[in-house]
């Protein structure tokens, strides 16, 4: 059992750590509540140890998981800063991340991050990450100041990324969108932060970048939102539309079968509909630990599904271990 989709705040990147420098996290547990103060705000979404990496390793185990794929707490990624500070910012969370694959060779595996904001910067410092013992990729936000992934200034992020073989996991930044009616009854997380995803990961298509870096390995949080949902309405438009063929030569389902998807559904009928489409080999199991929205039990959602066995196993982790490099 490998959990795809593990998030940490690395205790090197906490408030205690450097005291001066407000944008750090100060992460307390408060009756029993964990709170993350965080730009004058008080988070309490994240209900499980999101620090202490024993404790988290405890809690994937009593949940039956034996190995996790950690990434960082997309809001640390820190686009918002300069190039310089969000490259000092990046290699503080890569080191650590480091550090603790190496403490716990057969447990753990990591995504480092980049300063996407300098996307030259990034491209270069994603290379040297790949060099980092247990790092076998990169977490990047569903979009940077706005601008969309596919757009032509990422192009060298995405050379690097297919070249060196990084597992780019692209998640939602947690309010990526100013529309009011998503203030309501948490609309800015069950819907906002998937339709996010939705939206990166249709850009990247339709601007060509699945199909010009056929190696590239990304994975979309959330089971890439309501990507598939749309498939059709892409696939028309792709037919007809001048605007809509402009990059995009082949067609959009073959480009939409190049990414990988984790389960993170809450649903077996939305799972199985994303597993027929991406096929089995193309399916990570997810958690979205330590969040309020993440399956307590990731697994079960997997086996209710009812599978062919090998299909089962590689979801639950045989793919992942082959991303990875995970063997044995």
């Amino acid at each position: 059992m490998i959990d795809a989709h593990v998030h940490i705040i690395v205790r090197e990147l906490t408030r205690e750590k450097a005291p001066a420098e407000a944008w750090r996290p100060k992460v307390v547990w408060e009756a029993g509540r964990q709170v993350v103060e965080l730009d004058d705000r008080r988070i309490t979404s994240a209900v499980h140890e999101f620090v202490d990496i024993d404790t988290i390793l405890a809690a994937e185990g009593a949940a039956g998981v034996q190995r996790v794929l950690l990434s960082p707490w997309v809001t640390l990624l820190r686009y918002d800063a300069t190039a310089e500070e969000g490259l000092r910012i990046s290699r503080i969370q890569n080191a650590a991340l480091s550090t603790l694959a190496q403490r716990y060779p057969d447990r753990i595996k990591t995504l480092g991050t980049v300063p996407l904001q300098e996307p030259a910067l990034a491209a270069s410092e994603l290379e040297a990450l790949m060099g980092l013992p247990g790092v076998t990729g990169v977490e990047v936000a569903a979009s940077v100041r706005g601008a969309p992934l596919g757009d032509d200034r990422f192009r060298p992020f995405w050379e690097i990324a297919e070249s060196t073989g990084a597992l780019v996991f692209v998640h939602p930044t947690t309010r990526g969108f100013d529309v009011s009616a998503l203030n309501d009854y948490y609309l800015w997380n069950t819907i906002g932060n998937p339709l996010e995803t939705t939206i990166a990961a249709a850009h990247l298509v339709m601007a060509g970048v699945m199909e010009r870096h056929l190696r590239l390995k990304v994975l979309l949080a959330h089971a890439g939102g309501a990507l598939l949902s749309l498939r059709g309405r892409l696939r028309y438009a792709h037919s007809f539309q001048p605007q809509a063929r402009s990059r995009l030569r082949e067609t959009t389902d073959e480009s939409l079968r190049r990414f990988y998807f984790d389960t993170v559904t809450h649903d077996a009928a939305v799972l199985r509909n994303v597993v027929e489409f991406a096929g089995p080999d193309h399916v990570l199991m997810g958690s979205d630990y330590p969040f309020d929205m993440g399956a307590e039990r990731p697994m079960e959602i997997v086996r209710a599904l009812e599978l062919p066995v090998r299909d089962e196993a590689a979801i639950l982790g045989g793919n992942a271990a082959r991303l990875l490099g995970w063997e044995g």
